[in-house]
């Protein structure tokens, strides 16, 4: 009979040691930023364009 009750009594006292979990948003917006990325490979493109015309125009410049 002792066992049912400490049963019983552990069996009450477990949703009191359940947590809550709450998920909140963040006050500001998460930012990623990729413009290094992409200022790189409009870097090399107009290097690369830049090349090809000095080339067919060398007295141009």
């Amino acid at each position: 009979m002792a066992s049912l009750r400490s049963a019983l009594a552990a069996a009450a006292a477990l949703p009191a040691l359940t947590g809550c979990v709450q998920v909140t948003a963040p006050e500001r917006p998460i930012e990623i930023n990729l413009n290094i990325n992409i200022r790189q490979e409009v870097v090399v493109r107009l290097q690369e364009d830049v090349r090809e015309l000095i080339q067919q125009n060398p007295g141009v410049f």
